[in-house]
């Protein structure tokens, strides 16, 4: 036994004297740990809130391939905070998740960093960037997975699931079409639901808006409730009362229904004997109403109200006694005269040539010329119409009233005659012709005073409401 120890003893002294430099590996050379590779890379904090027994140095994977190590681990709160030191080609999304996981069953953990699993990767993972808590989450433990087998097999209930499995194959035992047309039926219920998701969730939305209004409106609906009190307490003491006038009312129906029906045939025929008078009524229109109106103010008309006062009616009268007009209404209204024949005339017919009164020529219409009148005095010649025709000083018109040729232009106020008749409002008679066209002044239009100078019309025409102001 002295020997063995002196051969160990003495091979342990020579391994001390033996240099540093015979095959020892230099410290620089080993790998980092947890598989980080060399050189710079950049550092992305981490949040979980729970590390399970993670370590730093510990290895981060990105699809199962080492691209770093944990740096540092430490607590914020109730939230574990990691640094993570990744390579730097290492390229991963802005919206990266972060896991702890286990290597086996028993192995070390590790962190993976992975894009999102829904929606689109975006951005990219840059120094200093964080991952929140809300895309980190963790594996789950062996001990976990062994306590919550043990709670299924010691008092989950795991014995019953026998009779759970006998007795519904004895619920479904010959309903098997039911069963499936059921399960249909729900399918497709379920189907309609989803297709009417917005809808629902709407109506939901509306639901709540309505009981948010109704909240705040508590008191004023517990006023109106307390309020309803009496007046159902006076319907609760008069019920019997409501009660024999609902009876009542329904012995009126059926006394009303045979009425009806026994009287069918003769309101029948009374609606039939009413179509004439109906026709004749729709016939009369707009007369009967005026009828009534006139029938209030008979003799007169309805609009003489106005012109009453007291016991008296005003009555104005405008009488036009313009010596020219009348004369040249009297001449063109009197008939032509036949030519008397010659006493000189043969049995033949024909006139003698001596001793004869020429007849006067007519102009086109039959009707005779009339005389040389002071009011045609005051008119150019249609046929030699000047540029400018101003009226001699004997015709007495206003000054400055003068007629331009048709196509001149229009003086402020003047009056252009479009069919070349002069119309009423002008010291012109009315119905005067003159070119087509004719342009005339301002002088000539005689002012408007917007009162009602004159009527025409006879007796029946004043009893009938026919002059109206």
């Amino acid at each position: 036994m002295s020997a063995r120890i002196l051969r160990a003893l003495a091979c342990a002294i020579v391994v001390v004297m033996l240099p540093a430099g015979c095959g020892l590996p230099d410290l620089a050379d080993l790998p980092l740990p947890g598989g980080a590779p060399k050189g710079d890379g950049y550092a992305v904090t981490a949040e979980f809130s729970d590390v399970l027994d993670l370590v730093p140095q510990a290895a981060v994977k990105v699809d199962d391939v080492t691209v770093g190590s944990v740096e540092k681990i430490s607590l914020a709160g109730w939230t574990a905070r990691v640094t993570l030191r990744i390579g730097a080609d290492v390229r991963l999304p802005s919206n990266a998740t972060a896991a702890v996981r286990q290597s086996s069953l028993l192995g070390e953990k590790y962190v993976t960093v992975a894009p999102p699993p829904t929606g689109v990767a975006a951005g990219r993972l840059a120094d200093g960037d964080l991952i929140p808590l809300s895309r980190t989450a963790r594996g789950a433990e062996v001990e976990e997975v062994l306590a919550a087998l043990g709670l299924l097999l010691n008092g989950g209930g795991l014995a019953q699931l026998r009779t759970i499995n006998q007795e519904l194959g004895a619920a479904l035992d010959g309903r098997e079409p039911a069963v499936r047309d059921a399960l249909d039926q729900l399918d497709t219920f379920i189907g309609g639901l989803d297709k009417q998701k917005a809808d629902l969730v709407r109506a939901l939305d509306a639901l709540d808006r309505l009981s948010g209004r109704l909240h705040r409106q508590k008191q004023m609906l517990g006023e109106a409730v307390d309020s309803l009190a009496p007046g159902l307490t006076v319907l609760a003491g008069q019920r019997a009362q409501l009660t024999r006038a609902l009876t009542a009312l329904d012995r009126l129906g059926d006394v009303g229904t045979r009425v009806v029906n026994r009287s069918r045939d003769d309101t029948l025929a009374d609606v039939r004997a009413l179509q004439p008078i109906l026709e004749q009524l729709t016939r009369a229109g707009d007369d009967l109403p005026k009828s009534l109106d006139f029938m209030l103010s008979y003799p007169f008309p309805p609009n003489v109200t106005g012109a009453i006062v007291g016991d008296f009616v005003n009555l104005s009268i405008t009488a036009d006694l313009d010596s020219a007009s009348i004369l040249a209404n009297l001449v063109a209204a009197a008939p032509a005269r036949p030519a008397t024949p010659s006493k000189g005339a043969t049995r033949g017919g024909a006139p003698a040539t001596s001793g004869a009164t020429p007849a006067v020529p007519r102009p086109p219409g039959g009707s005779r010329p009339l005389p040389d009148l002071p009011i045609l005095k005051c008119l150019p010649d249609p046929r030699n119409f000047p540029a400018t025709w101003t009226p001699p000083k004997d015709c007495l018109l206003p000054k400055g009233c003068v007629l331009l040729k048709p196509g001149s232009t229009v003086p402020i106020g003047g009056l252009i005659l479009p069919k070349g008749l002069v119309p009423p409002g002008t010291v012109f008679p009315v119905g005067t012709e003159l070119p087509t066209g004719t342009v005339m002044s301002a002088q000539c239009v005689l002012p408007l005073t917007g009162a009602v100078i004159g009527q025409i019309g006879s007796l029946p025409d004043v009893l009938s409401g026919g002059l109206k102001p």
